[in-house]
């Protein structure tokens, strides 16, 4: 009994020692695992890291030529650029120079020549002492002028003033005004009274009819009456010339529209018509509508014919000559031609379409 006791405790503590050894054999395998999953994430970074570093140091490498490529050719271009407004403003300057010299040069010799400027000024200034000499003897003639005038109205007035004051005169019984038995001569007065003839003073009318016989008592005629025009061809008044008159009377005979033409005249106009219209005629065929078919009807070729009806339209479309076509695929056995493709190239969605759906359901 004892013995089973122990072989019992035994056989427990072997199954205790082999679990625990299973169970710490697990764990240390866990815990390798875990460690060589460390290494391997490791080590996979730092591969990563080294590659990402040899991409990166790639696209820097690129990059830099790149932007030196792009660089150095800008700066090509910006050097000719600058090159070309140099230049620009080079032969600017230059042409400044030459326009300012040749500018001088002309404003010296033609526009503001001294010499010419004096010779300028000295025949304005003859001009001027010309015009000047005229203008005075124009504005002493204009004053002569006016000086006359003057003289001349006033004459009148005095020779008015003399008629109106001619009753004032001297007579050989009773001497005048202005002449003074106690002066030895007479006045000018006297004298200018002598020289002209009385101012008759006209009464006016009594009415304004002037041949109302008041004008007798003034010992006055009567105003004449104005003359009459000569008499012409044409008679005075709304009429017409004698001419016209005499040709509306005597005027021939005008028949009428029905008696003047012919009773067949539309006939006869429709007939000259067609004549005019066959002469510009390009083809001598009448034309005749549709509805009136006296002729057979003639059947087209590819309807109707002695060898059969051809297959075109029925059969196929187009008709294809696999001779005349360019490209030609060359075997071993034999040669055939191609036939012709498409120059924009078909779209790979479409062509996967049945291939990629077959395996995916496969």
């Amino acid at each position: 009994m004892a013995a089973m006791v122990r072989l019992l405790n035994e056989t427990d503590a072997i199954v205790e020692t082999s679990y625990e050894r299973k169970n710490k054999a697990e764990i240390e395998r866990l815990q390798e695992f875990a460690a060589a999953v460390r290494v391997q994430a490791w080590f996979r970074g730092a591969r990563v890291r080294v590659y990402m570093r040899h991409l990166n140091k790639c696209a820097t490498e690129v990059q830099r030529r790149w932007r030196g490529f792009l660089g150095r050719q800008f700066f090509r271009l910006y050097v000719k650029n600058c090159v070309l407004v140099m230049k620009l403003n080079f032969y600017n300057s230059q042409v400044t120079k030459i326009q300012k010299m040749w500018r001088g040069y002309y404003v010296r010799k033609y526009v503001f020549n001294y010499y010419s400027r004096k010779r300028y000024l000295e025949a304005l200034v003859i001009k001027n002492d010309i015009i000047r000499n005229e203008l005075e003897e124009y504005s002493e003639q204009q004053e002569q002028n006016r000086r006359r005038q003057n003289e001349a109205k006033e004459k009148v007035t005095q020779e008015r003033l003399a008629r109106k004051y001619h009753y004032l005169i001297s007579t050989h019984v009773i001497p005048g005004v202005f002449n003074s038995p106690y002066q030895p001569y007479p006045s000018e007065m006297e004298y200018a009274l002598a020289s002209v003839k009385p101012l008759i003073h006209k009464r006016k009318p009594s009415s304004d009819n002037p041949y109302d016989p008041a004008w007798k008592s003034y010992g006055h005629e009567l105003p004449k009456p104005q003359q009459l025009p000569p008499l012409q061809n044409k008679p005075q008044g709304p009429f017409r010339e004698p001419d016209t008159v005499q040709k509306q009377r005597y005027k021939g005979f005008q028949p009428t529209l029905r008696v003047a033409t012919s009773f067949t005249a539309l006939e006869d106009a429709r007939e000259k018509m067609k004549a005019e219209e066959w002469v510009t005629r390009i083809n001598d065929d009448i034309f005749v509508p549709f509805s009136r078919r006296d002729y057979k009807y003639d059947p087209l070729l590819h309807t109707n014919s002695n060898y059969g009806h051809p297959p075109y339209g029925t059969k196929y479309f187009r008709e294809e000559y696999l001779d005349q076509h360019i490209t030609h695929l060359v075997t071993p056995f034999e040669t055939y031609y191609m036939p012709f493709k498409t120059v924009v190239p078909p779209i790979p969605v479409f062509e996967k379409l049945n291939d990629t759906y077959s395996q995916g359901q496969v």
